[in-house]
């Protein structure tokens, strides 16, 4: 049988498997609706987010992680063949060269971004990365036969290999932020068997990375009480700012902001206090560039809470994260969620 780590495991590997770049996310909130169908009556809306709802007479809650991805986008072909390109979200154009990805074109093909070799670099490039413009990815064709195939604003996105690491680590592509999906779906698998009066709205929403506009029409047609976003931070590792990261296998980060409640905040750190999850906190001066600013002020407004998994590597085609931070951010959620609902009271 397999243990709740392993089935987290499979299902986020699941998400990731499936291509989302932002504006294009049909096959990934194809999958993620299929799962969340399980839960609760669950459709793609008009934007191409996922929505699904559970009745209650109680306070009404939305769940919100985004379901793209970040990616590129082809502006033109040049004339050996060679794709240009343009960020499609946050890409870091840091580690693109010799980077493998996959195009999006008439059917998936495979390609490298370009890398000069350091025989032939100037010097003063040695410390700089190319710059978005200056960057091409060689699909192996003249530029007929890539005109055949790929067209101009086919998405590109990072090729990575979903593996597990030592302990509950995983890595791989997309994991900001599929995981905070798989979370949502664990959440509400603890909470299947469970009774409280909540009524919950949960949203997967579309071009986080470019915008946030899945999130402004989805918070706008949930128009819950109290919201929570869940998303991806930074963790630790060498040559961070430790106020700015968390520890990677030591809990959910919980959102501290002027944009979030205050007092949905002070509510979820004493219940993880009481049911011994572990957490930390994300402390930020103004907002939070997540999800929770654009639903936050949708419709009349909502009452707004984040809670992010902390992961390194952001934006790259191997992020990091450690499955128990998952884990833990879903209790988090459903004990919320049981005690708004009367369950604990």
């Amino acid at each position: 049988m397999m243990s709740d780590f392993e089935k987290l495991q499979s299902l986020i590997f699941g998400l990731t498997a499936e291509t989302g770049a932002a504006g294009s996310e049909r096959a990934a909130a194809v999958f993620a609706r299929d799962k969340l169908s399980k839960f609760m009556p669950a459709a793609i809306d008009a934007l191409g987010s996922v929505t699904g709802e559970l009745e209650g007479s109680g306070p009404h809650i939305l769940l919100d992680a985004h379901i793209d991805q970040i990616s590129m986008i082809v502006t033109s072909i040049d004339d050996d063949g060679f794709l240009k390109v343009d960020k499609c979200g946050g890409m870091d154009i840091r580690i693109l060269a010799a980077h493998e990805v996959t195009v999006w074109g008439k059917k998936p093909l495979f390609g490298v971004v370009t890398s000069t070799p350091p025989h032939l670099a100037k010097k003063e490039d040695d410390k700089k990365a190319k710059s978005i413009d200056e960057i091409a990815i060689d699909i192996g064709l003249p530029k007929e036969k890539a005109a055949e195939l790929v067209r101009l604003g086919d998405r590109v996105t990072l090729e990575g290999k979903s593996r597990k690491l030592l302990g509950n680590r995983i890595c791989s592509p997309c994991l900001d932020d599929r995981a905070g999906v798989a979370s949502i779906l664990r959440c509400l698998e603890i909470l299947k068997n469970k009774k409280h009066n909540c009524r919950i709205s949960v949203l997967f929403s579309v071009q986080e990375e470019t915008g946030g506009c899945g999130a402004k029409t989805g918070g706008f047609a949930a128009a819950a009480d109290e919201s929570i976003a869940v998303d991806v931070s930074f963790a630790m590792a060498p040559d961070m700012r430790r106020e700015e990261c968390a520890d990677i296998g030591k809990g959910p980060m919980l959102g501290i902001s002027p944009t979030l409640d205050y007092e949905m905040g002070k509510t979820l750190e004493r219940i993880a206090k009481s049911s011994n999850i572990p957490f930390q906190f994300e402390i930020m001066g103004g907002g939070t560039g997540t999800n929770a600013d654009a639903i936050q002020v949708s419709g009349n407004g909502t009452k707004m809470a984040l809670l992010s998994i902390p992961l390194k590597n952001m934006h790259t085609g191997i992020e990091i994260l450690d499955l128990e931070d998952v884990e833990n951010l879903a209790k988090l959620m459903a004990e919320y969620i049981l005690e708004r609902g009367g369950a604990n009271g």
